[in-house]
């Protein structure tokens, strides 16, 4: 098997010469300590062990260190604060640490990446290994020094005695190459935050200027040596299987087509070579029965009747039902979410290895464990002999075709036993990715005569988001493996609720979830998509508490905090609100043609996690064109470990949440999914970006738990658009995306 020290990057630039022109860096991508070249025959540990310091941090014989967490960067640069988090403690350069992520070798198994965990799991750990290795090197110092531990102070990892600074040893003399080989413990004291130089300051992402310049390598780059490339080639129509392959045929480059069950694809010498190959490749489909819906009216009316392979109530308060009859005024509305792509901005891709003594796979994916797990399966290896090295793909943010694009690379290097590079093509990659599951959602409110709230009651009915599981543990977890046959994925229900924390007298809640395991294996089997359902449940709930508060007569802001007592989540609508400059009014107000304009708010927690959002959008109300001037988020996530890297996390969560919002929505046949590729599946431009993104950082103080900021500030985007398209425009727009055409309707219609 080959070492992933055989990378090779097109610009030329030596990962030596990368590490200085990016600054000196955490490098995410790099493996520091390559394992000996006896390891291509030999196993790779089972796990590493958690409890052992060795696992969470190294140092080097040049007092450099490297800190392994079982997490992946998916690009919002959290490799920076674990530095943060590493140089902190232990009182080194920041530039002096590197980090290695998401390496089933040498990083401790901690379920990989996902529900903007990688802080709040991993940030602790660290916290107590760098505090831990402190202060068993200044134990070593001070055996080596002849002066006691608490007359030793440390700067930039070099030990020295308080009176005589001359006397010093740096971490490198200490323990430079060597184990500590000491249990993790919970027993040494960190350091206190009010001595905090690194964390909770604004740092500068490290892997930034690389990428600007177009040095950062990333998994298309990785290179190997006898490394072939591969291609599929999926089922022209949903259901379709495959009939022949036709005999004889040659092309450039060809080392061989594989065709197992419905699986195909073609592996030659260049990548070129197999891009012609799979375009040109004569094969015979059955023709099935159609097995999408005619349109999305067809869909959610689907959706809205059938009956409900499972259902589950969420915790119910008072008698909803009791509330709705004795009500003065009930509101009803019903609001729609579609088909969405992860729409990466590149393809998936891949590399394998596979030989009789083992494997390694390179991926982009964000849980390379459980799919170290599905590997050893597929090729009916023990897992000690699969490794699985994560490399920075284009992007993930939940259950995309990175893990898919390694079990195909897996098969094609099975079947030609030399190393394979498996790359995507857009049509792949948007057409055949797994995608965020519909739902259509029933609000009910019911008011009494002075307009106060007395229930509200919601019920959802969608697909689950885990058709496809949100990680690979299993063969049958992977499309190509489904299409094989013989194997299925591991589906489970994932109901669709909203988050919020209103005190009505009378709460309902209900998920139904219609049967649509059919969809494995097609283009619209359903899976995680970054915030899952989290966006589409609040774009109902939050839009439905804009139309109480409007049949209430009541200004939107003074609505919410009218019904939150939590002091968190009152504590981000009123700084939201003072921040956006927000002037109270219980009604639209302005023109209704022309060019308009309006401002809207949606509040979301999530794990914790409080957002508040206003939106403010500009709309034309004769061409339906809309555009998003101004977001004002306010924030709160606890103790922020970098709060420069913590705003770009926010302002990218805004905008591809926008872009969702505004243009996304996987169009289909019955038959099969037509967009493939950004003409099909438009996403946000350069000229949608808002005028400004203003954000308020809410609760960052060093007693706070830090929480999770990868997803939250996704969720509200949709409904204070929607909000903010009602008060600019008079008219509910319940329905998501807002396109040009779609308003225009809307707008016509009413």
């Amino acid at each position: 098997m080959a070492h992933t020290d055989d990378i090779d990057v097109d610009a030329g630039l030596s990962r030596r010469r990368f590490l200085g022109t990016a600054g000196a860096l955490v490098v995410s991508w790099a493996l520091p300590l390559p394992l000996p070249a006896a390891a291509e025959a030999a196993s790779f540990p089972l796990t590493i062990a958690p409890d052992m310091l060795d696992s969470w941090l190294a140092v080097l014989p040049d007092g450099s260190v490297i800190a392994s967490v079982g997490k992946i960067e998916a690009g919002m640069g959290i490799g920076t604060s674990f530095a943060q988090i590493i140089a902190e403690e232990l009182d080194v350069p920041l530039a002096r640490v590197q980090v290695r992520m998401g390496d089933t070798a040498t990083t401790v198994d901690q379920r990989g990446t996902g529900s903007s965990n990688g802080i709040i799991t991993a940030g602790p750990i660290l916290r107590r290994a760098g505090a831990q290795a402190r202060h068993t090197l200044l134990a070593m110092a001070a055996q080596r020094l002849g002066a006691p531990a608490d007359q030793l102070v440390v700067a930039d990892g070099v030990v020295s005695v308080a009176a005589d600074p001359q006397r010093r040893v740096g971490y490198g003399e200490l323990i430079g190459g060597k184990r500590f080989d000491l249990q993790l413990s919970d027993k040494v004291e960190a350091k206190p935050p009010a001595r905090y130089t690194l964390v909770g300051k604004p740092v500068q992402r490290f892997d930034i200027p690389a990428k600007v310049v177009g040095a950062y390598p990333y998994l298309v780059d990785q290179r190997v040596p006898g490394m072939l490339h591969g291609r599929v080639v999926r089922p022209p129509e949903a259901g379709a299987r495959l009939l022949a392959v036709a005999p004889g045929q040659k092309f450039p480059g060809l080392v061989k087509i594989v065709a197992e069950g419905d699986f195909v694809g073609v592996v030659c010498r260049r990548e070129e070579q197999a891009i012609a190959a799979a375009r040109e490749l004569k094969l015979t489909w059955s023709r099935p029965q159609p097995m999408f819906s005619a349109s999305y009216d067809a869909l959610y009316e689907t959706l809205r009747t059938s009956t409900p392979k499972s259902s589950k109530r969420g915790t119910d308060v008072g008698d909803v039902d009791a509330a709705l009859a004795g009500a003065a005024g009930v509101v009803e509305a019903r609001y729609d979410y579609p088909f969405q792509s992860h729409a990466c901005m590149g393809p998936a891709c891949a590399l394998a290895d596979v030989t009789a003594d083992g494997a390694t796979v390179w991926m982009g994916g964000q849980k390379p464990y459980g799919l170290r797990k599905a590997l050893a399966g597929l090729l009916g290896q023990p897992a000690e002999k699969v490794r699985v090295v994560w490399v920075a793909g284009p992007g993930s943010y939940g259950m995309n075709d990175a893990d898919d694009a390694a079990i195909d690379a897996a098969l094609l290097s099975r079947a030609v036993g030399r190393p394979v590079r498996l790359q995507y093509s857009r049509a792949d990659g948007t057409g055949w990715d797994p995608k965020g599951p519909p739902v259509t959602t029933r609000m009910r409110g019911a008011l009494d005569g002075a307009g106060q709230v007395l229930a509200y009651d919601l019920e959802a009915r969608g697909y689950s988001g885990r058709i496809r599981p949100s990680g690979t543990d299993a063969p049958g977890d992977a499309l190509s493996v489904q299409l094989i046959g013989g194997a299925k994925a591991k589906s489970s229900d994932l109901f669709q609720y909203s988050d919020e924390n209103y005190r009505f007298p009378n709460k309902r809640k209900t998920s139904h979830l219609v049967a649509w395991e059919q969809s494995l294996p097609t283009g619209l089997r359903t899976a995680h998509l970054r915030d899952p359902d989290g966006m589409s449940m609040c774009f109902a709930s939050e839009c439905f508490i804009d139309e109480l508060a409007h049949r209430a007569g009541r200004d939107p802001v003074e609505f919410r905090l009218a019904h939150l007592a939590e002091g968190r989540d009152r504590a981000v609508v009123a700084a939201v609100a003072r921040k956006a400059g927000w002037v109270a009014r219980p009604a639209p107000a302005g023109k209704r043609a022309g060019v308009v304009r309006g401002r809207g708010i949606a509040y979301a927690p999530r794990a914790g996690t409080m957002v508040a959002l206003v939106a403010e959008v500009e709309v034309n109300m004769d061409s339906g064109k809309m555009r998003v001037t101004r977001f004002v988020v306010a924030h709160d996530c606890g103790f922020v470990v970098n709060p420069m890297s913590l705003a770009g996390t926010i302002e990218a969560n805004l905008i591809q949440a926008m872009s969702r919002a505004m243009y996304e929505q996987v169009e289909f046949t019955p038959s099969r999914v037509t967009s493939v590729d950004w003409a099909t599946y438009p996403v946000a431009e350069m000229a949608d970006m808002p005028d400004a993104i203003d954000i308020e950082i809410v609760n960052n103080h060093v007693d706070a738990k830090s929480l999770g900021a990868g997803e939250p500030s996704t969720r509200p985007v949709a409904a204070a658009i929607g909000n903010a398209l009602f008060d600019a425009t008079g008219v509910r727009i319940r329905r998501v995306p807002f396109t040009s055409a779609a308003l225009r309707a809307a707008f016509r219609a009413a």
